[in-house]
């Protein structure tokens, strides 16, 4: 028997235990109705036509590739596959205990009686989609369809998935109008149908942790389908998904080191419901406030007087919501200690560094998953327990006291749990580093005096730094959190009147917490790499390939010369983002004669001015390392 018939066989005998499939599997049909009825509309068989003609095609021929693709994305909801399909998905998810907000479902089952709900998730594990609606239907919503990639489309469950509700949609379409078509038709009727429905928003799995940047595909979808149908309002529904641990985050780490991703196959089923018999703890469903779709765009449309950018910015504001819904995981910050330094620590000093974190969460209302309390010694002491037992951390408890890691080739997958809560962190960052840098100026200057502005400039510096790696507010509101940040940082009776230098240094130094080197190093030491091998590039056209294999060759070497803090910064998820912050700067382009002497001056400055900003963090650092070495001295 060969590798493929085998795996074939333990997925058959896998999905025959939960009920799915019977003895002989049979191809599994489309929903046929939904199909006609698309097909026979007035409306779609006017549009095929007017498409056909823009194409310069045959109508006949037009019409019959469209049937093909409707058919190819069509889902039904079979109910005893959906039973069935219920079951499995709970087996799949038995490594964990799923938390879910009662007050938010009773919320969401009052607007599901009156309105059409789009729930956009956040998008970590290849379980999102099946956690999702398992949720929906447990907690007595109205069932959703969900828009899957087509990379998941493989036999025997891409036909299973399409009877339970799975839309799969491909992934490139931009050389296919016929098929963009078709499924912005298919959406439109779903939505005139009143079907809830569900998809990531990220467009794909997170390989950092954090949010990606959304993809408008869908969501622009449902709103042509808003704006062209009367009806109930359709409710975004903002859903964050999260879990203590993941099996599957070690296989993203590799691809960032520069592995080849793994194809979605037989091979990758069985390998995933095996690991799925380890325990991982909890996975943590929760919902952001919901969004009326018609109303927003009506306020945005007003707002702006048609500039065409309601989609971007309602697709923001769906993240957004997304990470305020997101709540802080015990993981993400034992996560974040471990990162932070650069040796072992003991559980003192752990605490020592997670114990002013928590007052900083408390203090700026962030949700706690599982309401566990941070500064509790059982709770950390748990926590590196269970990252210990899934390999993420070490621990040597050979000498007087156990002292905790980040485990060997490990500091990608810590990194990625730390990310999961890092958007809460960013802005008290940003205002470290602008407090410190406007302090350096201060310094050398006459006056010796930081100005506000200043500190704001300081900071929308570092924001546009970093625009293409976080999520932020627009500037007037950014400002207003700044501000607010700073007074969270200590006493500040007047943050709009300057201040001697010397105060700035003793107001961080003095500071309960310092996270500018928790949150931000890492990124500003992956940017580094990139603007130094950038300076030094050479060549007269420009490879990105190539370039990036030398920033990983080089970045090894950076990290065995301890000229950056941690490797989590080697990584390729973090250099393409640089990079695309070099692009947009429009330092990668190919230029001859005066531009190439030009655009060599302005690398080199970009360089300048990331090297500067990662010796201001390894100040924080330095600040925060004797503030934890005097709480985390062993009591005595």
């Amino acid at each position: 028997m060969t590798a493929r018939e085998l795996a074939q066989t333990r997925v058959r005998k896998l999905l025959q235990r939960t009920g799915i499939v019977e003895e002989s599997t049979t191809p599994l049909p489309t929903d046929p109705a939904a199909v006609a009825q698309l097909l026979d509309a007035q409306w779609f068989g006017e549009r095929l036509d007017a498409l056909a003609d823009e194409l310069g095609r045959d109508g006949e021929s037009v019409r019959a590739e469209a049937a093909g693709y409707l058919r190819e994305m069509a889902a039904s909801m079979d109910e005893r596959a959906v039973q069935a399909w219920r079951g499995f998905s709970r087996w799949l998810m038995r490594a964990y205990d799923v938390l879910v907000d009662e007050d938010q479902i009773a919320a969401l089952r009052k607007l599901d009686r009156k309105a059409t709900l789009a729930f956009a998730f956040s998008h970590r594990s290849y379980l999102d989609g099946m956690l999702l609606p398992e949720a929906i239907q447990a907690n007595r919503l109205s069932p959703a369809l969900t828009f899957g990639g087509a990379n998941m489309n493989f036999f025997p469950m891409g036909g299973i998935a399409k009877r339970t509700g799975t839309i799969f949609i491909r992934r490139q379409t931009k050389d296919f109008p016929i098929y963009r078509f078709v499924l912005r038709a298919y959406t439109a009727q779903l939505v005139q149908n009143h079907a809830n429905l569900t998809w990531s928003i990220e467009g794909g799995r997170t390989r950092t942790g954090k949010l990606r940047p959304p993809v408008f595909g869908i969501l622009r979808y449902i709103t042509d389908a808003v704006d062209e149908i009367d009806g109930p309002e359709v409710y975004l529904v903002p859903t964050s998904i999260v879990y203590d641990q993941l099996h599957e985050v070690e296989a993203m780490t590799t691809e960032a080191y520069g592995a080849a991703k793994r194809p979605e196959d037989f091979r990758f089923l069985v390998r995933l419901a095996r690991q799925q018999g380890e325990r991982l703890g909890r996975a943590y469903l929760d919902f952001g406030e919901p969004l009326p779709l018609r109303q927003r765009l009506e306020e945005l449309r007003g707002e702006q007087s048609g500039t065409g950018t309601e989609i971007e910015r309602i697709a923001l504001d769906v993240e957004h919501r997304i990470n305020r819904a997101t709540p802080v995981t015990p993981t993400a910050v034992v996560s974040l200690a471990l990162l932070g330094a650069d040796r072992s620590l003991s559980i003192s000093e752990v605490l020592a560094t997670v114990r002013p974190l928590a007052s900083y969460i408390a203090a700026r209302n962030w949700t706690v998953a599982g309401a566990a309390d941070l500064t509790n010694r059982s709770t950390i002491r748990w926590t590196l327990h269970q990252m210990v037992a899934s390999g993420v951390a070490s621990v040597y408890d050979a000498g007087t006291e156990a002292v905790w890691g980040v485990g060997e080739d490990q500091h990608l997958v810590a990194a990625f749990y730390r990310n999961t809560a890092i958007h809460i962190l960013v802005d008290r960052a940003i205002a470290e580093m602008a407090l410190l840098a406007a302090s350096e100026i201060a310094e050398s200057s006459e006056n010796d005096l930081v100005a506000p502005a200043t500190v704001v400039d300081e900071a929308l510096r570092l924001r546009e730094l970093l625009k293409f790696e976080f999520l932020f507010a627009a500037r007037a509101q950014f400002e207003k959190e700044l501000a607010a940040e700073i007074r969270l940082i200590g006493p500040v009776e007047d943050t709009t009147s300057p201040a001697a230098a010397a105060e700035v240094r003793r107001l961080l130094e003095s500071a309960d917490a310092l996270l500018a080197h928790l949150v931000l190093r890492p990124f500003l030491d992956a940017y580094h790499i990139v603007a130094d091998r950038l300076a030094a590039y050479q060549d007269d056209s420009f490879n990105e390939k190539d370039f990036l294999a030398e920033c990983l060759e080089v970045g090894k070497q950076w990290e065995l010369q301890r000229r950056i803090a941690s490797a989590e910064s080697r990584s390729m998820e973090l250099f393409k983002t640089a990079l695309r912050l070099a692009r947009h700067r429009e330092l990668t382009s190919d230029f001859q004669g005066s531009d190439q002497a030009h655009v060599a001056k302005r690398r080199q400055e970009f360089a300048d001015e990331i090297a500067t900003a990662t010796r201001r963090v390894n100040v924080i650092a330095e600040l925060a390392r004797t503030r934890v070495s005097r709480a985390g001295a062993p009591a005595t």
